[in-house]
Formats: C-alpha cells, sequence, structure tokens
C-alpha cells in the first residue's frame, strides 16, 4: 500500500517555474514507477512525465518535454516535478501515481498506476 500526498503548487505568471512534490509512505518506494499527470477543467486526465523506480529512465509527454523536468529522491520517498517557462495551457490540477511493473507501452495510460495522489492546484496567470 502507497499513500501519495502532492505540494507545490500555486499561482504563477507566464513564463515562471514550480517545483511540484510528492511524498509517499511505504518502505518499498523504489520499486515504484512514478508518473505525473493534469486534468484541466473540462478535460480528461492526460500523462506529464515517467519516471523509473531507481530514476534512471524518464519520459515527458510532448507538450512539457525541454520545460518539465521529473526526479526523485529514494531515499526520501519523494518524486518531484520541475516546471519551468510555465503556460496558461499548463493550468490544471496535477496528480502524482504510482504502480509497479509498468511498461514502456503502458506509462502514458492512466489505468497501470494503482496509487494516486489527491491533487495540486497548478494556476498560470498569462
Amino acid at each position: 500500500q502507497v499513500q501519495l500526498v502532492e505540494s507545490g503548487g500555486g499561482l504563477v505568471q507566464t513564463g515562471g517555474s514550480l517545483r511540484l512534490s510528492c511524498a509517499a509512505s511505504g518502505r518499498t518506494f523504489n520499486s515504484y514507477a512514478m508518473g505525473w499527470f493534469r486534468q484541466a477543467p473540462g478535460k480528461e486526465r492526460e500523462f506529464v512525465a515517467h519516471i523509473s523506480g531507481s530514476g534512471g529512465f524518464t519520459y515527458y509527454a510532448d507538450s512539457v518535454k525541454g520545460r518539465f523536468t521529473i526526479s526523485r529522491d529514494n531515499a526520501k520517498n519523494t518524486v518531484f516535478l520541475q516546471m519551468n517557462s510555465l503556460k496558461p495551457e499548463d493550468t490544471a490540477v496535477y496528480y502524482c501515481a504510482a504502480g509497479r511493473s509498468i511498461t514502456i507501452g503502458e506509462m502514458t495510460r492512466s489505468g497501470p498506476y494503482g496509487y494516486w495522489g489527491q491533487g495540486t492546484q497548478v494556476t498560470v496567470s498569462s
């Protein structure tokens, strides 16, 4: 069982930066791949970024590639999402998610992630 708690959201101007954190409970954090997803009002939840359990593999949605960086600190049971050059279209509730045995073909889909946080609001003003 894994419990996830996100933090770090807020209001920022276009071009600004935010760093989201997701703290996980449990003693086997490094056995879970982690993902960040987001959901804007009236839209479906969409994939943002994925990181493997060791942190050695990362993958990004095209819309955030080059602007966002996912990382993890397994000693602190925490995953991060550094968001730079933010745009109004990045406005959404951001969720972190954890899952085991997620294949490359599955990592952009929400279903394979068995554990989710409550979400944190990110608002980018124009």
